[in-house]
């Protein structure tokens, strides 16, 4: 690898704001706000609006609604 183009790449802590779910993983993002982690060494963190944590999909929230259902409703409704 060529020196000097690369971002450092380092462990940050990214924190779900809506629940307060943090965790600690690796990353080249840059922050000047740190954090003291569990382990107590202080890293930055990085502030999420939404993570697997209070996102609707993977916390088993979200409503599907089907196509399918609604132009059988409209065949219905419209039909000669």
């Amino acid at each position: 690898m060529k020196a000097g183009i690369h971002p450092d790449y380092r462990e940050v802590v990214f924190q779900d704001m809506t629940s307060g779910f943090t965790f600690l993983t690796r990353s080249t993002a840059s922050s000047k706000e740190t954090i003291t982690w569990e382990d107590g060494n202080e890293y930055p963190v990085i502030k999420l609006d939404i993570t697997s944590e209070s996102h609707p999909f993977y916390t088993g929230k979200q409503s599907v609604n089907t196509s399918a259902g609604q132009v059988d409703k409209f065949n219905k409704r419209y039909a000669r």
